[in-house]
Parts: C-alpha cells; structure tokens; sequence
C-alpha cells in the first residue's frame, strides 16, 4: 500500500467442563492490581518494553452455580486434551484488557472507545463497523502508539505462561488470533514463545509521517466471521485433525464451526459474557483448570 507503513514490534527471545443453559446477568470477576514487572528487550527503533503479569483472584462462585457447562463432559474433556492446535484470544484472555480499549484510555477517549467494545464482544454490531468507530474516536499517531506500548506494557493473564509451556511440551501448536493489533501482540507473543507467524491479528496503518490512516481490511480479522475464517485457514493449511478457540467474546464463539474449532471453551476469568458462556463447550473461570486437565 503505497505511502502507508506499519509499526511492528521485532519479537526478542528470552528465557526464564458440554450443557447450554439461560445466561444470567453480567458478572465480572474481580480482580487483583498487584503486578510483577517481566523486562523483555527489545530490538529496532523501540525502547525497551516491559510486560507485565497480574495476579486474578478466585472467581465469583455465583457464575459456578448459574451455569452448567463449568465442569467438561467426557467427550469435551477428550477433545481438549488430544488436540493438535489451540487457539487463543488475547484481548481480556491471554491478556487482562482489551488493547484498544487501553489505548484510547491514554490517548484520552477511553470512556467512549470502551462503550464500543463492550458491543462488539457482545455480538450486537458488526465488529468492522465497531473497530473503525473505535479507531475514528481517537485517530493515533505512530509516535502515541510507541509511548503506549513503552508507559502501558500488556498486562498477562495468571496461569497463560504455564498452559503454553505445558501445550508446547504435547507438541500441541499454539496460535493467537485476535481482532486487536499485531503492534500490541507481537511482544507478548514473544514472552510466552509464540512465533510471530502464528499470530493472526489486525494491524494499524499509518502514513509516512506517522499519522494514522486506518487499520488493514484485508486481514481477516478485521470483520465480523474472520475470526472463524482465520481459524479455518489455520486448520486447512495445516491438516490438523482436532482444534480448539478460547476465548471470552462473540467473534471467539462464531470460530466454532465446521472446517473451523471443534471446541469452544469459553474463558471468564477477566470477562463473563453471559450470552457467549452460555454456548460454549466448556466454561472456565481460571487458566489452572485447562492446565490441570492435561496432567
């Protein structure tokens, strides 16, 4: 795209339960501000980035006892477990908030941006009609994205680290895929060891000059079903004969479809969606669950 280029992190290497029912109302696990500082380096014109990990205390029993898909049937839990390829959401999953929300939140437009993609998840707009609004409230520049990712480091989930390390060691093949930007998931990708080609994601544009001008539309992602279309092509191009998505919003859910996810486990434990965690396969509250199911 002539006159147009993209901010990209260069990944740095470091070492270190099946029912539906009614949804209930909204339920939003609380959450701990503790926060442990992990420094990964960073190469090329970025200043060193830090991530961070932040600690979720134990979820709202009350969510337990509403649902009835929170502990697998045999057959989910079989699935699961001899999968060949899972698929993870960031925003509010891998990770504890939503990237754009966040951004807007340091570009001053938090409030509005966040009422967007609370319908977004929710399913009840396109998700393009959705992403563009959110991007035209605040318009940021290449030099606001760089001071983002420096000041705001990504906040990751409690337990995620480990279930990626103990799916890599099942030779199981870990993907992000995820309406967010590739800006933003590219250094959390390298933390937990992800390679950047297994990132499916959007990606911010901007001008020579640094002003932005929008997002790629041609990433599948970038609209509502590309999630599930991402997936596909993921599962196709690699003949693996069992994949799973997990995630917590609507684009997660619809990625549960033939020639797509097999499973569709539903992780609540930053955000409970009530309408989507009613759906899924299997609903968890905690990484530690999907960790100790494989043991």
């Amino acid at each position: 795209m002539a006159g147009l280029i993209s901010a990209r992190i260069v990944p740095a290497h470091i070492s270190h339960s099946h029912h539906r029912s009614h949804f209930p109302p909204l339920v939003v696990p609380s959450l701990s501000r503790s926060l442990y500082k992990i420094p990964i380096g960073m190469t090329g014109q970025f200043r060193p980035l830090k991530l961070v990990a932040a600690s979720a205390q134990a979820q709202d029993t009350t969510a337990h006892s509403v649902f009835n898909n929170s502990q697998p049937t045999k057959e989910v839990l079989e699935v699961w477990k001899n999968a060949d390829a899972i698929c993870f959401d960031v925003d509010s999953t891998v990770c504890l908030d939503e990237g754009i929300d966040e951004f807007a939140d340091f570009c001053g437009a938090g409030k509005a941006v966040a009422e967007w993609t609370a319908k977004a998840m929710g399913g009840s707009v396109p998700f393009e009609e959705a992403l563009a609004a959110r991007l035209s409230l605040f318009n940021p520049s290449l030099s606001q994205l760089h001071d983002f990712l420096d000041k705001r480091p990504p906040r990751i989930s409690p337990g995620i680290a480990e279930l990626v390390e103990k799916l890599k060691a099942k030779k199981t093949d870990v993907y992000l895929v995820s309406g967010g930007f590739r800006q933003m998931i590219e250094p959390v990708a390298s933390q937990l060891g992800i390679p950047p080609e297994n990132i499916f994601a959007n990606k911010l544009l901007f001008k020579s000059s640094g002003e932005f001008c929008g997002f790629d539309t041609e990433e599948p992602t970038s609209r509502s079903g590309g999630k599930a279309i991402a997936v596909q092509n993921i599962r196709k191009i690699h003949e693996y004969r069992t994949l799973v998505m997990i995630g917590d919003g609507a684009t997660d859910l619809e990625a549960r479809k033939p020639g797509g996810a097999d499973l569709f486990i539903c992780y609540a434990g930053v955000q409970l969606r009530g309408a989507v965690a009613a759906k899924a396969d299997w609903l968890v509250f905690q990484f530690q669950d999907l960790i100790t199911s494989l043991e």
